[in-house]
């Protein structure tokens, strides 16, 4: 009994080393930061209004802010999109018979919209509408897409009007021969190409129907670039947790428990003379 009290109070009495450990690392939080929409909207240059044309396609440019993504429409339809770049865009499209009204509007990172700009109302005299119909077109609900290197870009493009089965050129931009491929319907129509080399590209789509009626529709295809050895190395480095282990004495343990001990002591010692007196008692009555 002496024993451990004492073991437990030597125990008690040395300095308590506490290992305390730490992590830090990072969190990936993907997020959108509100801000305003752009303020200066596009303008459309060439063509200018009262121009009447016969053949397709024709080419739209003008002025923009750096920064956005510039969208076409004509008669309020998605005719095509291009990346400002420098200041100016350029974009290519086809028309729809009769009159038609071109508006430019910007975009930011957000998809927020910047003003219209300027009204330019031309004319396509379309020789070929009275003898095959309603003219093949091309439109889409997406201006831009966009994949990683080794990933497939994927365009989903709406071909609408003329007479199947049609065939389909894409020029992706990229420096390769164009993609060619056929459709027997009008519907919605999936491009696909391999993204390789990071950048942002105009994409040129063009589609002709049976009775040789073609349809333009331009849009902006990003491949992402990969991170540098650098970049990824830090971004690795940072998703590693660090473990640290720190130190810490914690006197405060021995201080409380010293007293306790104390008195423990002091009861058990008084216990164990009484237990012994008791045997000794019981020993010289078991003489007798």
């Amino acid at each position: 009994m002496l024993i451990q009290t004492l073991f437990i109070l030597i125990t008690l009495l040395l300095p308590t080393t506490v290992l305390a450990e730490t992590q830090s690392g990072s969190i990936g939080v993907e997020g959108k930061i509100s801000s305003d929409p752009p303020k200066i909207g596009a303008t459309i240059v060439s063509p200018t209004t009262g121009r009447v044309f016969t053949e397709i396609p024709i080419v739209v440019t003008g002025s923009c802010p750096n920064g956005t993504v510039v969208k076409l429409f004509k008669n309020n339809v998605f005719s095509g999109s291009a990346n400002c770049t420098n200041g100016s865009y350029s974009i290519t499209i086809d028309l729809f018979s009769g009159q038609n009204d071109l508006v430019a509007r910007v975009y930011d990172a957000l998809d927020q919209a910047g003003p219209d700009s300027n009204t330019v109302t031309i004319t396509f005299n379309d020789d070929r509408s009275s003898l095959f119909g309603p003219r093949v077109t091309l439109t889409s609900n997406y201006a831009k897409r966009g994949a990683s290197p080794g990933e497939k870009i994927i365009f989903p493009i709406i071909l609408s009007g003329g007479t199947g089965p049609y065939a389909f050129s894409v020029d992706w931009g990229d420096g390769k021969a164009p993609d060619l491929l056929t459709q027997e319907f009008p519907g919605v129509v999936s491009l696909e190409h391999l993204c390789e080399s990071p950048g942002v590209y105009n994409v040129i789509v063009k589609a002709v129907d049976k009775n040789g009626v073609s349809a333009f529709l331009q849009i902006v295809a990003i491949c992402n670039g990969p991170l540098s050895d650098s970049a990824a190395s830090s971004q690795k480095d940072n998703n590693t947790p660090i473990v640290k282990i720190e130190k810490k004495i914690l006197w405060w343990p021995a201080v409380i428990s010293l007293p306790l001990i104390i008195i423990t002591f002091w009861l058990g010692r008084r216990h164990a003379l009484f237990v012994l007196r008791r045997r000794i008692e019981r020993g010289d009555r078991a003489f007798r």
